[in-house]
């Protein structure tokens, strides 16, 4: 074994080995108020008490991936229909739709003379926290059918990966999650917050990694004990590959053999950037990143290199905290972060509109814990932060995974009507546009002078009868369209709400 030195920076050492890597997940935002004269305050977007919803019998217009049915002398379409229509009476409680619509139902296999039928439900992600009661409703509704006999469900979940993830650096694109966890503000539980919600997230099934981005004070090797405390390099590939402690990925310049970093804000920049984006993270589910304090280079450069998915800010009641924890607000707000969870206090909820506050009691045990090398919500997995943990963990797991659902449909073309249609995340109204109205607003460079003003793109440089060819979702605020000519447009949600709108569109039923 022998020391290397990363390419990109002259600070960083890491040694080199051909260790196995291990493939684990991430997680979603939170904020946290810590002190020990007061509580910690966890706040989230739309925690709900989860049920499943039922609904009258409707025509199915989604259908599984593959369906086998035996020989009968019922139609074979006929027994698929009956299966997918009493699927279809279980409504997933975050997207408000059936599961069959979502997608959920995959390799239906129907035998109608032996009177069996096996399905796979395909969830969002591994830590749903109503997976059980999916399956369970799932068996009933379709045992329920006369001439069912056996019915197997089996339960799994999507792929990791982020909605745009040829956007991403190599080691990012196979992530689906990633969760920024902020103070604006040192000393007031942030890693400690971070830390035991990434443990809490893979207990509920995940894979899960955490980031400690801190490089002046990284505080993950005081916080876990993985057996190794030396990150390792792949020689070949020129990659890090993370230590891990229980299951879950771990990265932090502490574990670079080099201590805490004495360098200034443009090289802790690259050395970050470094950590963050070659490392072998595998597959994952939850990203946690463990922000450093304060709202200057080093986060900005972290929340426009990586694609987060919600931010978590923690802090206490106190003025002075929630001076700095405003700042950090309008700093996720202003780079169109989808979601933000607050553990602090009432005047942030109230003055920012974040629906979720969760409190968490300073305890001595979770105060040692954090010198331990244990979290406290693996040392005492039935206490009372753990249950509170528990909780901030399923709020975090259902917001992220609306926010994807809402963000992967946000801007849609239909071809029948051939318009544009957009329902910004988190708004209840949708509206439609005309293709051309939407190229001809183009605000780019190409389309206009950056200088002058003048517009470069003439309305009759855009044909009427054009179509786009693509539309990805662009981060959580914009959408990329690629257009017949080669040009990709940049199309902010912003500027699609100000556009002239399609009006009394006519949109044609889908016949199952």
């Amino acid at each position: 074994m022998q020391v290397l030195h990363a390419p990109s920076s002259p600070h960083l050492s890491i040694q080199s080995s051909k260790a196995p890597q291990l493939t684990w997940g991430l997680l979603p935002s939170v904020s946290v108020n810590s002190s020990p004269f007061s509580t910690l305050h966890f706040s989230l977007h739309s925690q709900r008490i989860h049920r499943l919803l039922w609904t009258p019998h409707k025509r199915v217009t989604s259908r599984a991936a593959s369906v086998e049915v035996g020989d009968s002398s019922v139609p074979t379409g006929m027994a698929e229909d009956d299966v997918l229509k009493a699927l279809s009476q279980i409504i997933d409680p975050d997207f408000g739709t059936d599961i069959v619509t979502c997608g959920f139902v995959k390799d239906l296999q129907i035998d109608k003379a032996l009177g069996e039928v096996s399905f796979r439900l395909e969830l969002t992600t591994p830590a749903c926290p109503i997976k059980d009661v999916f399956e369970q409703k799932a068996n009933e509704v379709v045992a329920m059918l006369p001439w069912v006999k056996n019915v197997k469900v089996t339960m799994s979940a999507q792929p990791a990966r982020p909605i745009y993830a040829e956007q991403l650096p190599a080691g990012l694109q196979t992530i689906s999650n990633i969760v920024a966890v902020s103070s604006c503000k040192g000393g007031v539980g942030k890693s400690t917050v971070a830390v035991n919600l990434a443990y809490t997230l893979a207990d509920m099934g995940a894979r899960v990694g955490i980031f400690d981005a801190d490089v002046y004070g990284p505080s993950l090797p005081t916080m876990v004990s993985p057996e190794n405390r030396l990150l390792v390099m792949n020689p070949e590939k020129k990659t890090i590959i993370p230590t891990e402690y229980m299951g879950v990925k771990l990265i932090s310049f502490g574990f670079a053999g080099q201590g805490r970093a004495i360098m200034r804000g443009p090289m802790v920049s690259g050395v970050i950037n470094q950590l963050l984006t070659t490392t072998e993270w595998g597959e994952l589910d939850y990203l946690i990143i463990d922000m450093p304090p304060g709202t200057g280079d080093i986060q900005l450069t972290l929340c426009q290199v990586v694609p987060l998915t919600a931010a978590v800010i923690v802090t206490t009641p106190q003025k002075l905290s929630f001076i700095d924890v405003a700042k950090g607000v309008r700093m996720f707000s202003k780079l169109k972060e989808n979601d933000i969870t607050h553990l602090a206090g009432v005047q942030v909820v109230q003055q920012f509109g974040i629906p979720h506050l969760f409190d968490l009691p300073i305890r001595p045990t979770l105060s040692a814990s954090g010198d331990s090398g244990m979290p406290e919500v693996v040392a005492d997995p039935q206490g009372e932060v753990s249950k509170i943990f528990q909780n901030l963990g399923v709020c975090v797991v259902q917001r992220c995974a609306k926010i994807r659902q809402q963000v992967s449909t946000a801007v849609t073309y239909n071809k029948s009507i051939k318009a544009i249609k957009v329902k910004v995340p988190d708004s209840k109204e949708e509206f439609f546009l005309h293709p051309a109205t939407v190229r001809r607003n183009d605000r780019s460079a190409q389309s206009v002078d950056e200088w002058t003003g003048e517009q470069k793109l003439q309305y009759t440089d855009v044909p009427e009868d054009i179509e786009p060819e693509e539309i990805r979702p662009m981060g959580n605020y914009a959408v990329s369209i690629t257009w017949p000519d080669g040009f990709s447009q940049i199309a902010p949600y912003d500027q699609l709400q100000t556009m002239e709108r399609l009006v009394n569109v006519f949109q044609p039923s889908v016949q199952a």
